[in-house]
């Protein structure tokens, strides 16, 4: 289980026990038992913090910022691959596949299209929505388990969006997980570390991992990307009002580097045994109910995955973001896909709560609870 909303810069991790116990150490979350207001955190009470160059630390004396999402863009490649389509290759069909997954269509890498040249197509949508320039970027995220270099991919999206200011980037790896730990990464940075802008960027393109003679796997998955921009804001406007993260080592299958495995009926069990779970403890954290969200949002994995956690959370079905059957399931980007088009088809709007969750391969799985704009 996460512990997170304490944000001490990481050039001072020397001085953590020389804090005075006037200043409240929260839990996995960002809410504290009195009020958003009440997150401050005085560097001045650290003793020797007062000799601390800037060079050391970026962070200022007072914390008392907060983050909102305040620009989104998605991108998927041109071809599409159709139930039908993946008939004429394994013993499947239309109605077989759409029936336990809710999956009719997938976008699949080809020709020119690549992981970055998707991810970069997201960034400028969600720079150009939040009215930002590359420049202004101080950090970028890359959370996906695909990566076209072996050694990360984030880089490569900085020089391709020409931020001369050459801002920090790197990637996550937690599969489905990936985005909803980039959410709480980024707050961590802008609370703890003094950045404005930070571009959180999901991505993958499993289909290059994918057994395309099992059916039971090649069926799933698709490739897209996805972007968020979370800019620093004053605390009353905050944005991300708590999360909740968790790993289990246990839930891995067999290693491999080749293709893609995975046990659908223990996935589901999971899923809809520990997602709600999560969901509300967010819920709890930022002092809501399941009646304060506009919005559920999960990993777009499969279609009864999402009913079966929205009929535990009695999220009705018109509460539900769902676009599973035009992508299939697109791990890392699935989340940030799915609310770039619920934005820009006006069905999100400014100031609209949601619960977010991702959950996969690791295991991992986390909820956010957000705010929109």
């Amino acid at each position: 289980m996460a512990n997170a909303s304490n944000f001490f810069t990481p050039s001072v991790p020397s001085l953590r026990r020389r804090i005075k116990p006037s200043i409240g150490i929260i839990g996995s979350g960002f809410l504290s038992s009195e009020s958003i207001s009440k997150r401050v955190f005085c560097f001045s009470s650290i003793e020797g913090a007062e000799k601390l160059s800037t060079s050391q630390s970026r962070t200022p004396g007072f914390i008392t910022k907060g983050c909102k999402l305040v620009g989104s863009g998605s991108a998927a490649p041109t071809l599409r691959v159709s139930n039908d389509d993946l008939a004429k290759i394994v013993d499947t069909n239309d109605e077989w596949i759409s029936v336990r997954t809710g999956i009719r269509n997938r976008r699949i890498l080809s020709g020119k299209d690549s992981l970055i040249s998707l991810s970069v197509e997201a960034a400028r949508k969600a720079l150009q929505m939040a009215e930002v320039e590359p420049d202004d970027v101080d950090l970028i995220l890359m959370c996906t388990s695909t990566p076209e270099d072996l050694f990360g991919s984030a880089p490569q999206i900085q020089k391709a969006l020409r931020c001369k200011t050459n801002p920090l980037a790197y990637d996550i790896t937690a599969a489905c997980s990936g985005f909803v730990l980039g959410l709480v990464s980024a707050a961590c940075h802008i609370r703890g570390g003094g950045f404005q802008n930070v571009l959180i960027i999901g991505a993958d393109s499993l289909s290059r991992y994918v057994d395309w003679t099992d059916r039971g796997t090649c069926i799933l998955f698709g490739d897209a990307a996805g972007a968020v921009l979370v800019q620093a804001c004053d605390s009353k406007d905050d944005g991300l009002f708590s999360f909740d993260l968790h790993s289990d080592g246990d839930g891995q299958r067999r290693s491999s580097y080749s293709c893609i495995q995975m046990n659908g009926k223990e996935v589901f069990r999971f899923a809809v045994r520990c997602v709600p779970q999560s969901i509300e403890s967010a819920l709890e954290k930022a002092g809501l109910t399941v009646s304060s969200i506009d919005w559920l949002l999960l990993h777009q994995a499969n279609q009864r995955i999402l009913d079966a956690v929205a009929t535990r959370l009695e999220v009705p079905p018109e509460r539900i973001i769902s676009n599973l059957a035009n992508y299939g399931n697109t791990s890392a980007a699935s989340i940030p896909l799915a609310l770039d088009e619920a934005i820009r088809s006006g069905k999100v709007k400014p100031g609209h709560t949601i619960a977010t969750a991702g959950f996969g391969a690791g295991l991992t799985w986390g909820s956010a609870i957000i705010r929109w704009g």
